[in-house]
C-alpha cells in the first residue's frame, strides 16, 4: 500500500496556482529586457537589472510572501533582506542572459558541465531520451549546451499555451533560434513524442508543476509535502526509455553550471512494476532538485506557494 508520502491522486478540479497567474511578471520582464539588451548589450544594460528587481521587489507582494517562504525551507533560517532581493535578481539576470542564449553569443558567458557522458551514452542507443528539467536555474542554458552539441536534436514538450508564448519569445529575439516544440493537450501529442524519440532525438519536459487538474503524486521535498505530476515519467515508462536530469545553474556574474544525472531508466522494467518504477523515478527527481536547491538556493524560479494542495 502506498504511503502518504508517495500516494498518486486522481486528477483535481481545480488548475494550480501558477496556471490562473500565468507569470505576467517575466514576461513583462523579458519584453523590457530584451529591448534593452540588444541596444546596450550585456554589461551595459545590467545596471538596468537592479532597477527590474528593485520594481518586482517591492510591488509584487504576494510573489515576495511565497519567495521568503521559499528561502526559509532552501536556507533552514530566515532570510534576510539582502537574500530575498538576490533571489530576484537571479531571476532577472538568467532572463537577462536569455537573449544572449538565444543569438548564440555563448563567448559571453563561462560554463562548466558536468554529466555529458550520461547524454553521450543515450545518444548512442539511438532510441532517444526524455530530458526532464525544472523551472530552476536557466534551461535556456540547457538548450544552449544542446545546439553546440552536432547531431543532438531536442524538441520541446510543453502545454500550448506556454509553446505559444516561447515561439512568440523566440521569434521576436532571434527568428533562426526556433526549436520543435510538441503542444501537449493534443490527441496526437504521445503519437509525436515517441517518433521523435524513434529517430534518436530528445525530448525536453519540465517535471516540476503540476497543471491541479492533472494526477499527481505527493512527496517529501524540503521538508514539506508537495506534489509533482506523474504524467511525463508514466509516459517514459510506457515507452520503455530512459529519463536524464537537467539542470542550469546560475552562480554569479557570467557563471552558469549545467549538470545531468541519470533519473531513471525504463527500457527493461517489468509492466507489473511501471508503476513502483514511475513512484521511485519521480522520488528521485525531487531528491535531486531539493540536492542543487541546497547548493545553490537562488535558482528556485517558482513564485507562487509551490507546497499548496501537498497535504491533500
Amino acid at each position: 500500500m502506498a504511503s502518504k508520502a508517495d500516494e498518486v491522486t486522481r486528477p483535481r478540479k481545480s488548475a494550480a496556482e501558477w496556471v490562473t497567474h500565468r507569470e505576467r511578471g517575466s514576461m513583462t520582464l523579458l519584453r523590457i529586457m530584451t529591448f534593452l539588451s540588444l541596444r546596450l548589450g550585456r554589461l551595459g544594460s545590467r545596471p538596468f537589472l537592479h532597477l527590474i528587481a528593485a520594481y518586482f521587489f517591492t510591488f509584487a507582494p504576494t510573489a515576495r510572501r511565497h519567495d521568503r517562504a521559499y528561502l526559509r525551507k532552501a536556507l533552514g533560517r530566515e532570510p534576510t533582506a539582502a537574500e530575498r532581493y538576490r533571489h530576484v535578481l537571479s531571476f532577472a539576470t538568467t532572463i537577462h542572459d536569455r537573449v544572449y542564449l538565444l543569438r548564440n553569443q555563448f563567448d559571453l558567458f563561462d560554463i562548466t558541465i558536468d554529466g555529458e557522458a550520461v547524454v553521450q551514452e543515450a545518444e548512442e542507443t539511438g532510441r532517444g531520451a526524455f530530458l526532464m528539467g525544472s523551472h530552476v536555474g536557466s534551461f535556456e542554458m540547457i538548450r544552449a549546451i544542446g545546439r553546440q552539441r552536432p547531431g543532438m536534436r531536442v524538441a520541446m514538450a510543453m502545454y500550448e499555451d506556454n509553446a505559444r508564448q516561447i515561439n512568440a519569445m523566440l521569434e521576436a529575439i532571434n527568428p533562426n533560434a526556433a526549436t520543435e516544440v510538441i503542444a501537449l493537450g493534443r490527441l496526437d501529442a504521445m503519437l509525436k513524442i515517441q517518433d521523435y524519440l524513434d529517430q534518436g532525438r530528445f525530448v525536453g519536459v519540465l517535471g516540476d508543476r503540476t497543471l491541479g487538474n492533472e494526477a499527481s503524486m505527493r512527496v517529501d521535498f524540503l521538508g514539506q509535502p508537495a506534489r509533482f505530476p506523474v504524467g511525463a515519467m508514466r509516459a517514459a515508462a510506457i515507452m520503455r526509455r530512459r529519463v536524464i536530469f537537467m539542470i542550469g545553474l546560475y552562480r554569479g556574474r557570467n557563471r552558469y553550471h549545467v549538470a545531468f544525472e541519470m533519473l531513471a531508466d525504463f527500457s527493461a522494467v517489468d509492466p507489473r512494476q511501471r508503476e513502483a518504477a514511475v513512484k521511485q523515478a519521480i522520488t528521485r527527481y525531487a531528491a535531486l532538485l531539493e540536492k542543487y536547491l541546497r547548493s545553490d538556493p537562488y535558482n528556485w524560479f517558482n513564485f507562487f506557494d509551490f507546497w499548496r494542495g501537498g497535504n491533500e
